[in-house]
């Protein structure tokens, strides 16, 4: 099953204009650190003192840190793991998945896949908030009187972020790329500026001060790690967004704006320490002019809301990509825009992470409060890519094992470094995206098991599709005009409903399908081959429609596409106005497992008493199929069974 043509890598305009686009959607999280990642290492928890050998010594890790995470590990290896184009940890699960189908190996690759998206949700609601906050503490360097009132004015900011959600993003988008072009020139500037003060700073390219940092600082160098670390937050960014721009767009602004805009920042912070350590409370601000500080601030802001939308959308992308594959429930998928397919809306999720945004501003208050919680999702997603990128090395690129284990020891070594640095932090904030990475993980699972178990149920009530047809055949019973479409997650056999509505009804349709919605593991699906039909006789036909990761089922557009005329044996045209939908509702009931259940560790779908209860509640609480599948509600049967689960 192919998924489109593939593109060819743009030049000339084309990479310019995607590359622009780009600067503003992929690089917001990475662009902003320069607001926090210094301050942090110098006046934040477990910081240092900053004397002119640490700051030297913290410049220089915080240079090789993000060149060796971003620029080798990120933009070299991680970007070439695409799956037709498509990147992000769903992106990369999905090859991962079909290399092992059975076994231990199986088991340990997609349940890493599944921590480390879950981790991205943590990490989703820490941005917006860090972001917002650390914008806005600009102003207390002018006014300190207003700093009880920052962290309210960002609950405010970040709750008009999450009200024009719903509105899409086509119209502020446009602004995204603008509004970051102008902040990477202002932090290149200030850099500048910076670096003039005391351009001996620039000796901090050589790794040596970096080393001689550990020797001389041991423990408390190694901790100072749990800092600056956030110098990469965003890293991931740059691998779940390249299906909207590629991989190329994507390379071209990190080396030719965003690195060096960066780093231009990083170097002169460190220089505006080495002649003023006092400083160190707010170095980022501190770099601009009197008359530039609230300009700074204001810019600083917006900066910050587009990092914001970046990581609102990847929720938004990637929990649309996780109900397609089957880790969580239907939600509410509403499509703000007609002619991207990729610009979405979910308000299940846009208001728990608002709530979780909100949380995280009253409870900590403060960027150095909030720190804490930022390097543990960060540093903890960085591991399962890293881990998850073996195995595509070996089984996709055809890598010999010691070259696919040599990179991947050194990759872990400097992943596992820093989350060692950050597991000290879990007493100050760590523990929440921990407790949010975990509760997600806990919910896809569940969904995940409990759909397994619901088949192999349903699977067993379901009655040959040979023998069914056989019983038509000699039965003869009466049939109605119209069409009616049963919808079935087993391709193989007549559902349930099927033979509950004969069953009660006593009649069937002058035309049956037998309707199934298959989820392949590629971004999009080729439209000639999304659905295909097989004519079973007795005027049913077999109809089964396929659909990317990153696409939203349209059964009624998949019907329409059946009278298409394609040489695949399709019928004829279906009118929609004579098309009846008819669905199964299953009435869920917990039981406890039997002894012989619990002692078989093979049992299909085997699953404790508590998940059953929280897949029951889960079922209960997901988006109707009707909804889900762009049914029209006037035309949909729902027929109801009990089912002893």
């Amino acid at each position: 099953m192919s998924s489109g043509p593939s593109k060819a890598a743009p030049t000339g305009k084309a990479l310019a204009g995607l590359a622009f686009t780009a600067l503003g959607v992929v690089y917001g999280d990475i662009g902003t650190s320069p607001l926090y990642a210094i301050k942090e290492c110098f006046s934040g928890h477990h910081s240092i003192a900053p004397s002119p050998e640490n700051v030297i010594g913290v410049l220089s890790l915080i240079f090789w840190s993000i060149n060796f995470i971003v620029s080798f590990k990120y933009i070299t290896f991680v970007l070439r793991a695409d799956n037709r184009g498509e990147g992000g940890t769903f992106a990369l699960l999905a090859q991962v998945r079909p290399i092992t189908r059975a076994g231990s190996g199986r088991v340990v690759l997609v349940t890493l896949g599944l921590f480390g998206a879950s981790l991205l949700y943590g990490e989703g609601v820490i941005t917006p908030a860090i972001s917002v906050l650390g914008a806005i503490e600009g102003v207390t360097l002018a006014a300190p009187g207003v700093a009880p009132w920052i962290w309210p004015i960002a609950a405010v900011v970040l709750t008009a972020v999450f009200a024009v959600q719903k509105r899409g993003t086509a119209r502020i988008g446009r602004m995204f790329g603008p509004v970051m072009a102008v902040w990477f020139a202002c932090i290149a500037v200030l850099g500048i500026r910076g670096i003039m003060l005391a351009p001996e700073v620039l000796k901090a390219v050589s790794p040596w001060y970096a080393v001689d940092f550990f020797i001389r600082d041991g423990v408390q160098g190694f901790l100072i790690l749990g800092s600056v670390v956030l110098v990469v937050t965003g890293a991931e960014a740059l691998y779940a967004d390249m299906g909207h721009f590629g991989r190329r767009p994507i390379r071209a602004t990190w080396f030719a704006v965003v690195l060096p805009c960066l780093l231009l920042n990083y170097f002169g912070q460190s220089a505006l320490l080495l002649v003023d350590p006092d400083a160190r409370s707010n170095p980022f601000f501190s770099l601009a002019p009197a008359w530039a500080l609230y300009p700074m601030v204001g810019v600083a802001t917006a900066a910050a809301i587009v990092a914001s939308q970046a990581l609102i959308s990847g929720a938004f992308s990637l929990t649309r990509q996780a109900v397609q594959l089957g880790y969580i429930p239907r939600v509410t998928i509403v499509h703000t825009s007609s002619t991207q397919i990729g610009q979405i809306y979910i308000p299940e999720v846009n208001w728990a992470l608002w709530l979780g945004c909100l949380t995280l501003v009253a409870g900590f208050r403060s960027v150095s409060n909030l720190a804490g919680a930022y390097g543990i999702a960060v540093t903890g997603t960085m591991i399962m890519t890293t881990l998850l990128l073996h195995t595509i090395a070996c089984d996709r690129w055809g890598w010999p094992r010691w070259r696919a284990r040599a990179l991947t020891s050194l990759l872990l070594v400097v992943d596992v470094g820093f989350f060692s640095a950050n597991v000290i932090k879990i007493r100050e904030g760590g523990w929440f995206p921990i407790v949010v990475g975990i509760g997600v993980y806990v919910l896809m699972t569940t969904w995940n098991r409990g759909r397994a178990r619901l088949q192999a149920i349903v699977q067993e009530n379901t009655l040959a599709i040979d023998l069914f047809l056989s019983d038509v055949a000699r039965r003869k019973p009466p049939r109605v005009p119209g069409t009616a479409v049963f919808l079935t997650s087993n391709s193989g056999g007549a559902p349930p409903v099927l033979l509950h509505h004969l069953k009660h009804n006593k009649v069937l349709h002058e035309k049956v399908i037998l309707m199934s919605v298959v989820t392949e593991e590629i971004p999009a699906v080729d439209e000639d081959e999304r659905v295909e039909c097989e004519e079973l006789g007795e005027g049913f036909f077999k109809v089964i429609a396929h659909y990317g990761f990153m696409e939203s089922p349209d059964i009624p557009r998949a019907l329409a596409d059946l009278g298409k005329s394609s040489g695949n044996g399709r019928p004829v045209a279906i009118k929609a106005l004579e098309t009846s939908f008819f669905l199964g509702r299953e009435t869920l009931i917990a039981t406890r497992n039997t002894p012989a259940q619990v002692s078989t560790p093979d049992t299909i779908g085997r699953m404790s008493t508590w998940r059953k209860r929280l897949f029951i509640l889960m079922t209960r609480n997901a988006r109707s199929a009707t909804a889900f599948f762009g049914l029209p509600p006037n035309r949909v049967v729902e027929l109801g069974a009990q089912i002893q689960f």
